[in-house]
């Protein structure tokens, strides 16, 4: 375990405030890896540290959708829901679809509407609208669809606890396919179909895909029953494989784990993407100026953050509008809105989380868990803000904006921390208006004078989970490297363990004994330096989000004597050169 673990270059407590530990793996099983893999001995030691053996190593450096990817006929309701889209598709009814604001929905809507209209689908869609509708279907949405002339109505990335909006539909005889992925309770709603692999009743291990992982077999599955039927003898039949690259960004964004089939699809993805096939993505990614090839993390840092932007502080249904746009002209300019409203996203989450920390550091963390609450908040930020409260305090967080007599409140855990589960706990319990999620990340909605009651139900949840002391704040580490190590074929050995992101973290390496020899800061937060080792050698690095916090002003304060640094190598391309930079995670003093 960790806590028990001795801490790596004696670091009990970081400038984050963070015990360093080292992950381990057998280093004879890491050296027979790296040897029949032709890689270096870390790499090796990487993998045997993640648990991999000579077995799957392969899989894990190689992964395909032929390997990888399920038979979409194993999911309940799968084939139902596929079966009823074909004939909808066949007899030219109109299909509506109703996705979620974030990018999860808003790449799941995309797919699924580029999808039927490419093999001859009438399609709408419908995204609704954060602060007039609120999260997920709503009755009035799904009976306009249903006057508008749609016969089926699909929901992506909701719609698993939809129990009163999806039996108004039923009762009105709007045919509706729920295609989610949010953990389900016993009961599930009245709907034609029901595809989650998070429902009670399945057993085939593949909770972890995205609600877009969810669409794309879908959309597979629907490709095969039209196959079958002979829709393609006189039309083209379309190949799935370039929608990916929406699959990849949408299964990055809602940050599941990539392990399995989802570290197939994001790694495939990312080589459609690489194409500039989807005009949407294609313009953001100029807009974003991300001139290489994209990896994970200009997907979940660069790209998905403007996707979002619309549905959480403007246009909700932007995002969706970007991915199905049709040409590089129509998207441009809304990429250039996306962007804009990026920008004011930034400012409005800036000033709440100012205003969440101020009131923690009066009140304090409640029993386990971070909770804060203010009226004026925006409720499209307090996701993201929960999620820094958490890097920030080791601890579930959950932010709430509160209008009126009600709050809208988001969420964010920590690994051992199911917070979806214990926030439909409370939603049986009375304790909520609405709520769900998933283990990492939750929304619900309360009467404001139950606030007191919730806080104490998740905090019991909490303590349950991680004892009274709390989780001890720690830091995994992958070994020690000095600057001369730094390499660019280090960097690129490296590059073979992609994608990463939730469940494959990036290696993280300590660099001992390090001496700041040029530091300053770039834009408003960000603290580059020049590190210098006890070999001599030198190695860019840069510490985001890090001015006037602990670690900004250790890098800033050092005055050149010795600090203990950790972070993540990566290769620099700037102007047709090619080098490499450490991503500054965390410091400490050497004593």
């Amino acid at each position: 375990m960790p806590e028990t673990t001795p801490a790596i270059l004696g670091v009990e407590r970081s400038a984050a405030g963070r015990r360093w530990y080292a992950r381990e793996g057998d280093a004879r099983l890491g050296l027979a890896l790296a040897q029949r893999y032709g890689l270096p001995e870390v790499v090796g030691r990487i993998m045997a540290a993640r648990g991999l053996g000579p077995d799957d190593a392969a899989a894990w450096l190689d992964p395909t959708l032929k390997a990888l990817l399920p038979d979409p006929s194993q999911f309940k309701d799968m084939d139902l829901a596929a079966e009823r889209i074909a004939d909808a598709v066949r007899s030219g009814e109109v299909v509506a679809i109703f996705g979620d604001y974030d990018v999860d929905g808003a790449t799941s809507t995309a797919l699924l509407r580029g999808f039927l209209e490419s093999v001859g689908g009438r399609v709408v869609t419908h995204i609704p609208d954060r602060l007039r509708e609120g999260y997920g279907p709503n009755g009035p949405a799904l009976l306009a669809l249903k006057k508008s002339g749609a016969t089926v109505a699909v929901t992506v990335d909701c719609g698993i606890t939809a129990f009163e909006p999806l039996e108004a539909a039923a009762e009105a005889g709007l045919e509706v396919v729920v295609v989610d992925h949010h953990v389900a309770e016993p009961r599930l709603p009245r709907a034609y179909a029901v595809v989650n692999p998070n429902r009670l009743d399945e057993t085939d291990g593949y909770g972890q895909l995205a609600a877009v992982g969810v669409a794309f077999l879908l959309a597979v599955a629907i490709n095969r029953a039209l196959r079958e039927v002979g829709w393609y003898a006189e039309r083209p039949e379309p190949d799935l494989r370039q929608r990916l690259d929406l699959v990849a960004l949408g299964t990055i964004c809602d940050v599941v784990p990539l392990t399995g089939v989802n570290r197939a699809l994001v790694a495939q993805g990312l080589k459609v993407m690489a194409q500039r096939g989807n005009p949407g993505i294609a313009a953001l990614a100029d807009v974003a100026r991300l001139s290489e090839a994209p990896e994970a993390w200009h997907a979940g840092f660069l790209l998905g953050p403007r996707v979002n932007a619309g549905g959480r502080v403007g246009e909700a249904g932007l995002g969706a509008a970007l991915l199905s746009a049709p040409d590089y002209a129509t998207a441009l300019p809304i990429a250039q809105r996306l962007d804009a409203w990026n920008a004011e996203r930034k400012a409005i989450e800036a000033a709440c989380l100012e205003e969440a920390i101020a009131q923690i550091e009066t009140e304090g963390p409640h029993d386990g868990l971070v909770y804060v609450a203010s009226a004026g908040w925006h409720p499209g930020v307090i996701g993201i803000v929960a999620g820094r409260l958490k890097e920030r305090y080791n601890r579930p967080a959950c932010v709430v904006a509160l209008d009126g007599e009600v709050g809208k409140g988001s969420g964010r855990s920590i690994a051992g921390v199911d917070l979806g589960n214990a926030v439909i706990a409370a939603r049986q319990q009375g304790l909520l208006i609405n709520g769900g999620g998933h283990a990492m990340a939750a929304g619900f909605t309360l009467a404001a004078d139950r606030q007191g009651a919730f806080r104490a139900f998740l905090a019991d949840r909490v303590i349950a989970q991680t004892g009274p002391g709390g989780p001890i704040a720690t830091l995994g580490l992958d070994g020690t490297l000095q600057p001369r190590g730094a390499t660019i074929e280090l960097a690129t050995a490296l590059q073979k363990l992609a994608p990463f992101g939730a469940g494959n973290r990036e290696p993280r390496f300590a660099l001992p004994a390090a001496r700041v020899v040029q530091v300053d800061v770039v834009g408003e937060e960000h603290v580059r330096c020049i590190l210098t080792g006890e070999d001599g050698g030198r190695l860019k690095a840069i510490a985001f989000r890090s001015t006037g916090r602990p670690l900004g002003q250790l890098l800033m304060q050092s005055g050149g004597l010795p600090v203990h640094i950790a972070g993540q190598l990566r290769l620099d391309r700037w102007q047709g050169r090619e080098s490499v930079q450490l991503i500054i995670d965390d410091a400490a003093q050497v004593t």
